[in-house]
């Protein structure tokens, strides 16, 4: 299903995640094309709703190159490791684990084949779907640093906010299937020890 499809299936209850959809994606004036659609695919697979993922990236097609969507995918499979490590050393009461080495393979991070800036604004916005405080802080340090203005930040977290919200739609109105006269598997449910 492409995009404009998929869309249009968004129910009343969630209107307001269509139009803000058309707003910050269709109507953004602040990214650039692969700011803008590299954060939408990152922000899709970190969201982890399949069917939007596939239309998002069938869309980001004529807009990005291959080697940039595959960058955005990158992005949210390493900073979803990242944000899970970072956000545990983050919360946990044992300060010990903020000196302890990561010991995980993040080569990508340099590796992505893509404008280094956009990389980061992608991991940013991943940084925000998955929660982790100290990801934020950082990869915003490094935009900031980088003369990255404020309010492209905040357009790139309008567009995680949005897909992520749409996500949240979209697995809440998937199908699951009739489950009534589906076979029960009983061994499941046996009592005997071995």
């Amino acid at each position: 299903m492409n995009l404009e499809a998929l869309l249009d299936t968004v129910p009343a209850y969630a209107r307001d995640l269509k139009l803000n959809f058309s707003a910050v994606v269709r109507q953004n004036t602040e990214l650039t094309e692969q700011q803008l659609w590299g954060t939408v695919v990152a922000c899709a697979a970190a969201s982890r709703n399949r069917t939007l993922l596939d239309a998002i990236v069938e869309e980001a097609k004529g807009k990005l190159s291959a080697q940039a969507v595959e960058a955005a995918k990158g992005a949210a499979a390493i900073l979803s490791m990242n944000n899970i490590f970072y956000r545990f050393q983050h919360l946990a009461v044992n300060k010990k684990y903020e000196t302890m080495r990561a010991g995980l393979r993040m080569n990508f991070l340099r590796q992505h084949g893509v404008d280094p800036l956009d990389f980061e604004l992608w991991a940013l916005a991943v940084s925000a779907v998955n929660g982790c405080g100290k990801c934020i802080d950082a990869h915003e340090r490094v935009l900031l640093q980088k003369e990255f203005s404020e309010e492209k930040i905040l357009a790139a977290i309008r567009v995680a906010s949005t897909i992520y919200g749409l996500a949240v739609v979209f697995d809440a109105e998937e199908p699951k299937g009739d489950l009534v006269g589906a076979p029960v598997n009983t061994d499941a449910y046996s009592t005997t020890t071995i």
